[in-house]
């Protein structure tokens, strides 16, 4: 399975919004600049999670993003489906059917074990991300985050986001 690198920054802008305190902000042009990644990109990342309704904007000077559920609300199922969507990465096209020696499809009348085995991989993936919820990730970041970094961080928050 190939994730794209949209959903890991998508995923890491969630997660610096959840630092934010009730009602800040943060620009896309901020967000980029913080994860060292093209602001067009994330920019595009942030629209898409906006769509989804994980993150809210607000125009003018000191407009930009905020998370639009609690953390504790948002899974990794809801990013990842935010950036790539939600249909299914297996797609059986039903090679059992072609060639020579082909089964004919009133024969078919089940999934055969090779797209029951990609359908039940995909399945657990998508479980596991649906139940691990942003609130999580967090909590297991900071419990392994250094007093200093966790300064650093706070710091640069406080430099760059924007206050109601």
């Amino acid at each position: 399975m190939n994730i794209n690198k949209g959903v890991e920054w998508a995923a890491h802008a969630c997660f610096l919004l959840a630092a934010l305190p009730k009602n800040w902000t943060l620009s896309a042009q901020a967000l980029a600049e913080f994860h060292d990644v093209p602001p067009a990109y994330m920019a595009k990342q942030m629209q898409a999670l906006s769509r989804a309704g994980l993150v809210k904007t607000s125009t003018g000077r000191k407009g930009g993003y905020s998370l639009a559920k609690e953390s504790q609300d948002i899974s990794m199922w809801d990013i990842m489906a935010a950036i790539e969507g939600a249909n299914p990465s297996f797609r059986c096209t039903e090679v059992r059917q072609k060639g020579p020696c082909g089964i004919s499809e009133k024969d078919c009348n089940a999934p055969c074990a090779i797209a029951k085995t990609f359908y039940t991989a995909e399945q657990a993936f998508r479980a596991s991300l649906q139940t691990t919820s942003l609130s999580e990730i967090i909590q297991s970041v900071a419990k392994n985050a250094s007093k200093d970094k966790v300064e650093e961080i706070t710091k640069w928050l406080n430099a760059n986001a924007m206050q109601p």
